[in-house]
C-alpha cells in the first residue's frame, strides 16, 4: 500500500512511539488523525505538522470515544486505510510483594488500556476499512498493534504488562484471519528497549546499563525505528498475521 494520501489513525499518536509514527506518516504524505488523551500535546503536534494532520481527544477504553474518532477520521479523509495502536501504559508490581498480593484494580487497568483498548480500536477501524474501495489484491486496510518483548520474556514485576502484551500477540493472527475476507491486514510490532519519555527520569547509570543489554547495536532503540517498521508493514502487502520484534536481539533476563 502506498501511504501517500491515505487516511491514518494513530492512538497514542501525540508522543513517544506514536508521535514518531505520526511524524513519519505525515512526512510521507498521509493524512493523519492523532488519537490521544493528552489534548495539549496532540493539538501542538497537529499544528506543527500542518493541515493534513488532525487531533481527536480519545480514551481507547471508551467505546463512544473511539467510534466517534474513527468516524471523524473516515469523514475527514474519505476513509481510514491504516490504524496504528500505540496507546498503552506500564505497571511494575510482583504477584506477591511485601505489601501483599498484587492489587486486582491495577492489573485490570493495564489489561483494559493495553489489550481491550487495542481491540476496541481494531474493531471500529476494521468496520471503517471494510467500506473502502479495494486496492491491489483486494486490500482495503492495514492494522498495526504494539506489543513488547515482555510478551515473551516478561521480567519480575511485569505480570500485568506482560499479560496485556501477550494478549496482543495472541490475537494478531486470529484477527488477521477474521479480517482477511475484508482485505485487511493485521500485524504487531514488539519493541525492545526504546528511548521514550519513560527513560527520561532514570539516572544516567541506569540508562547506560540498559543500553548494554541488546546484543547489537549496544544502545536503546529510537522511536523512529519503530515508526519505520510501521511504514514497512504498510508498504509490504505480503506481511500479514505477524509479530515483528525490533529489539537488537535482546532476550530479557528475569530481573
Amino acid at each position: 500500500m502506498d501511504i501517500q494520501g491515505k487516511g491514518v489513525i494513530v492512538t497514542g499518536g501525540a508522543s513517544g512511539l506514536g508521535g514518531a509514527s505520526t511524524r513519519l506518516f505525515a512526512e510521507r504524505g498521509a493524512q493523519v488523525m492523532i488519537l490521544d488523551r493528552d489534548a495539549k500535546k496532540g493539538e501542538a503536534l497537529a499544528a506543527e505538522l500542518g493541515d493534513h494532520v488532525h487531533f481527536s481527544q480519545v480514551d481507547v477504553t471508551d467505546q463512544d470515544s473511539v467510534k466517534s474518532a474513527v468516524a471523524r477520521a473516515a469523514a475527514t479523509f474519505g476513509g481510514v486505510h491504516v490504524a496504528c495502536n500505540f496507546a498503552g501504559i506500564g505497571w511494575a508490581q510482583k504477584t506477591l510483594g511485601k505489601d501483599g498480593p498484587h492489587p486486582l484494580e491495577s492489573f485490570q487497568q493495564v489489561i483494559n488500556i493495553n489489550l481491550i483498548g487495542s481491540f476496541n480500536v481494531i474493531r471500529f477501524a476494521a468496520e471503517a476499512m471494510s467500506k473502502n474501495d479495494p486496492m491491489a489484491d483486494g486490500q482495503r486496510g492495514v492494522i498495526i498493534n504494539t506489543a513488547s518483548v515482555a510478551a515473551f520474556e516478561g521480567q519480575m514485576g511485569q505480570v500485568a504488562y506482560s499479560a496485556s502484551k501477550g494478549g496482543i500477540v495472541g490475537m494478531t493472527l486470529p484477527v488477521a484471519r477474521d479480517l482477511a475476507r475484508d482485505g485487511i491486514r493485521v500485524n504487531t510490532i514488539a519493541p525492545g528497549l526504546i528511548k521514550t519519555p519513560l527513560f527520561e527520569g532514570l539516572p544516567e547509570a541506569a540508562v547506560q546499563s540498559l543500553s548494554e543489554q541488546p546484543v547489537f547495536p549496544k544502545r536503546l532503540g529510537d522511536p523512529s525505528e519503530i515508526a519505520k517498521t510501521a511504514l514497512f508493514i504498510v508498504e509490504n502487502d505480503y506481511v500479514n498475521g505477524e509479530t515483528i520484534r525490533i529489539d537488537g536481539a535482546i532476550r530479557m533476563a528475569p530481573r
